[in-house]
């Protein structure tokens, strides 16, 4: 029995259904429930909402979400053979916890979730990163979660609460903090998982704010951003030139000096800049 609930201790579940991570698939499984547990009360108060958990692989999250009080829990799990073990799992948690076998890219969680909704996840690592700018970019803000609780590489992580004026500020860093409050909540060493990455991860909770920290068009504020970090070596005139004949005006109608980089330039002046492309 383990520390959080009556079920087997995850290395016995992984065990018994010959669960080894598959790196294919962006695996590392977190074996420590102590730990899902702190990442599940990381989300906030999950009693009263439904959550969204990607990639539960054999359940350790899931057990930790159910375990603090979940109202319900929606696991997408792309790896057929953790299925048995979720399933183990819904059969000690009755009537809270549904399982769907697929991509996660495909799967509209509104069909399945009841608001308020969280979304809370150990990301497989080669979709993580598609995953949140998908949700930090809906058509309608607010978005259908009020908050994302989300395992990174360290360094993708600190790239999400990163400030201008570092190598770790970017397009992650404008997207997220435009409309949400984010932060890291937990850092993890490699031993924490099986079998260990190379590198260290990082728990990032990400708020959403009930609306933009400044006002600009969704489309073209992403669209500007892509462009000036996809060639950040180069001074904006240089980067952005491809969106008008008379950048350099609008970089300086914004408060950017043309001979900026992107890395200097504050989510208010992109956001500037983007109004400056409206209408």
């Amino acid at each position: 029995m383990s520390g959080i609930d009556s079920l087997p201790p995850l290395r016995e579940v992984i065990a018994a259904h010959g669960l080894s991570a598959r790196k294919s698939l962006g695996q590392n499984f977190l074996l420590d429930l102590n730990l899902t547990a702190r990442i599940a009360r990381a989300a906030g108060e999950i009693a009263g909402a439904d959550v969204l958990e990607i990639g539960p692989g054999p359940g350790g999250l899931t057990r930790g979400l159910l375990a603090e009080g979940a109202r319900r829990v929606l696991a997408v799990e792309k790896d057929s053979r953790c299925i048995p073990a979720l399933e183990e799992i819904a059969a000690a948690y009755p009537g809270r916890l549904d399982v769907i076998e697929g991509d996660a890219l495909e799967v509209d969680p509104l069909a399945h979730l009841t608001p308020p909704i969280k979304v809370a996840a150990n990301l497989p690592y080669n979709v993580g990163t598609e995953l949140l700018v998908r949700w930090l970019t809906p058509k309608d803000w607010p978005p259908f979660w009020e908050s994302l609780t989300l395992m990174f590489q360290r360094e993708v992580a600190e790239r999400i609460v990163a400030q201008p004026g570092g190598k770790a500020y970017g397009r992650l860093a404008v997207l997220a903090q435009w409309r949400c409050d984010a932060k890291i909540v937990l850092s993890l060493p490699p031993g924490a998982f099986s079998p260990p990455p190379k590198v260290s991860s990082a728990v990032v909770h990400l708020a959403a704010l009930p609306g933009p920290r400044y006002p600009a068009n969704a489309k073209i504020l992403q669209d500007v951003v892509a462009r000036a970090f996809n060639q950040r070596r180069k001074m904006l005139r240089a980067a952005l030139k491809g969106l008008g004949p008379d950048i350099e005006d609008r970089l300086v109608a914004a408060g950017i000096k043309p001979t900026d980089r992107a890395e200097v330039v504050s989510l208010e002046q992109f956001c500037a800049l983007a109004r400056g492309f409206e209408g």
